[in-house]
């Protein structure tokens, strides 16, 4: 075992000390469970957190029909781990093995605890997340996910998962020479496929993401009370205003239509990040973000598909409460809303592309899409910093990677540490000038056909030369973003390319009646702010997202302000 396992396994099982324990008397129940009794089982929500006083804990697992330990937690250790505070269904079983006595400690109340004394809540926290990384690296089997690799709806599950951190096996049928067990114990027919299978006991047969996110507590719906910020969008830039919303006391709803994380979270690594010299992918920074969010008390609500706003009334009523719309027909209310919502990336014009969307064409480079086409050839298409981070994190598996520009200069839109590994790496081939004018293949994608870009084909001569046929798996498309804002009502104004206006040009929008002028990150509705890849002007970048997301709750603070004083003035 290595050093740096060890480390990670005494992070992950800390001993508390007799004056830590002592911290849980005045806040957490006793409680005392005879040899066998079940503490709590795997997929039971609003488990609550033991401290060992007594006896032992055994923590198991019980995917594959038998019962195999995971951990033993003993006197002055401590179960649980990050799913503690977000409210997801518990992945294994707790049995108490001989007498045991505990404290115990509901989530709410666990929240409080960590929020309140910060050097026993870092412990914790510092647990919990080992906790997580070590049972990535074990044989842990969690959810498991069964259904053919190139298939878009097996794609779209195993995204889901990961951007929500639930651990799963994804067996290939195509692929796994054990998928036959499998298969006949649930009976299992191909029309089912993907199978997601839960604790060796709930098969979900072609399930849709709204029945997974019910079943395994990912989604909570959003509590009728009137919030003080509900943020609309889970990338860095709403992930930092909920960070920040909720640490400074406001009453904090994070609603995200997939899974935190946003485009950065697609990011195999980002180097360029302050404070992280060696980089950090960025599902980490995801990660450790919604468990700061939800370690200061920020309730997360996903999948939660924002629909629509309902601008406050301008009438004698004074409601300045904004209503956000969800697909779900449920309505979250606040007296401010942080728009975050991000870009989407652009999709090739090539013919054939739409046969081949989830089944080799991306939008993302991670370890599920890598998985997907390792010891094969593979395109990248862009030249900013994602698609040069793709291009590096796939030559690690891919036989070979191309990287596509239409442009003559691999540096214009790309960090020069990037473009001088991309050139110096053998198996990485730049192709510029050139574009992608077909995609071909039978049920998955198989080849493309290159052709000079626009700009070089109208200064080329009358005959054109005929396109290259290039063999690979896959394409990866990084080109540019569109801004997410067709839900968006008119009293939220946007530029004539679809980002939302802030600031002094938010002021100018017939919209805006207030006397004063807009805050500079807020919309031409007051109490609407917008922040990140979503707003006009904004700087694509990862720090700006994380720099404009906590900025935003400074103005939100002088918002509340104003409301609470012409409240007092209202006789």
């Amino acid at each position: 075992m290595t050093d740096n396992t060890n480390g990670l396994e005494k992070r992950a099982f800390p001993i508390l000390e007799e004056e830590e324990i002592a911290e849980f008397d005045d806040l957490a129940a006793c409680n005392v469970f005879e040899d066998g009794s079940t503490l709590f089982a795997a997929g039971e929500t609003d488990f609550k957190f033991y401290v060992v006083v007594e006896g032992s804990v055994e923590i198991v697992e019980d995917s594959s029909g038998e019962r195999r330990r995971v951990a033993l937690h003993e006197p002055g250790e401590f179960t649980g781990d990050i799913d503690m505070l977000s409210g997801k269904a518990a992945l294994i079983t707790a049995v108490a093995r001989g007498r045991t006595r505990v404290y115990e400690l509901d989530q709410d109340h666990l929240q409080d605890f960590v929020a309140e004394r910060p050097v026993l809540g870092e412990k914790i926290l510092q647990a919990f997340m080992a906790r997580r990384e070590l049972l990535l690296d074990s044989d842990f089997q969690g959810v498991r996910v069964i259904g053919p690799g190139r298939s878009s709806t097996t794609l779209k599950i195993r995204e889901f998962l990961a951007k929500n951190q639930v651990p799963f096996t994804w067996v290939d049928p195509e692929r796994d020479e054990d998928v036959g067990s499998l298969i006949r114990t649930f009976g299992i027919v191909e029309h089912d496929m993907p199978v997601v299978i839960h604790e060796h006991r709930r098969v979900f047969r072609n399930p849709t993401i709204s029945t997974l996110a019910g079943a395994l507590g990912i989604r909570r719906a959003p509590e009728p009370i009137v919030y003080d910020l509900i943020v609309i969008g889970a990338g860095p830039a709403g992930l930092a205003g909920a960070v920040y919303g909720a640490s400074e006391g406001l009453e904090t709803l994070l609603l995200e239509g997939l899974g935190p994380g946003g485009q950065a979270g697609t990011s195999s690594k980002i180097e360029n990040y302050l404070g992280f010299p060696t980089g950090l992918s960025g599902a980490e920074l995801a990660e450790r973000a919604i468990l700061q969010a939800q370690k200061f008390g920020a309730r997360l609500s996903a999948p939660s598909r924002v629909t629509g706003l309902r601008c406050p009334e301008n009438d004698s009523s004074g409601d300045t409460t904004i209503a956000v719309l969800l697909e779900e027909g449920e309505e979250a209310i606040g007296r401010s809303v942080l728009i975050a919502t991000g870009a989407t990336y652009r999709k090739l014009p090539a013919k054939g592309r739409e046969r081949f969307e989830g089944q080799g064409v991306y939008y993302a480079a991670t370890h599920i899409e890598s998985t997907l086409c390792s010891d094969m050839s593979v395109a990248i298409v862009g030249g900013g910093n994602s698609a040069g981070q793709a291009a590096m994190y796939l030559s690690q598996t891919a036989k070979k990677v191309y990287v596509i520009l239409r442009s003559n200069d691999l540096r214009k839109g790309m960090s020069s540490y990037l473009a001088d590994r991309i050139e110096a790496c053998e198996n990485i081939e730049v192709r510029l000038g050139v574009e992608i004018d077909r995609m071909e293949g039978n049920e998955v994608l198989e080849s493309i056909t290159l052709v000079p870009s626009n700009a070089e084909r109208d200064a080329a001569s009358e005959n054109e030369p005929a396109g290259e046929r290039i063999e690979l798996a896959a394409v990866f498309t990084f080109i540019g973003a569109e801004p997410c804002t067709e839900w968006l009502p008119e009293c939220v104004e946007r530029d004539e390319r679809g980002f939302v206006l802030t600031g002094i040009e938010a002021g100018e929008s017939r919209w805006w009646e207030h006397q004063r002028p807009p805050f500079f990150l807020e919309t031409s509705t007051p109490g609407i702010f917008a922040v990140g890849d979503v707003r006009s002007g904004s700087v694509k970048r990862v720090a700006s997202a994380v720099g404009e997301g906590s900025m935003a709750v400074k103005f939100v603070h002088e918002h509340l302000a104003e409301i609470e004083q012409r409240e007092e003035s209202t006789p």
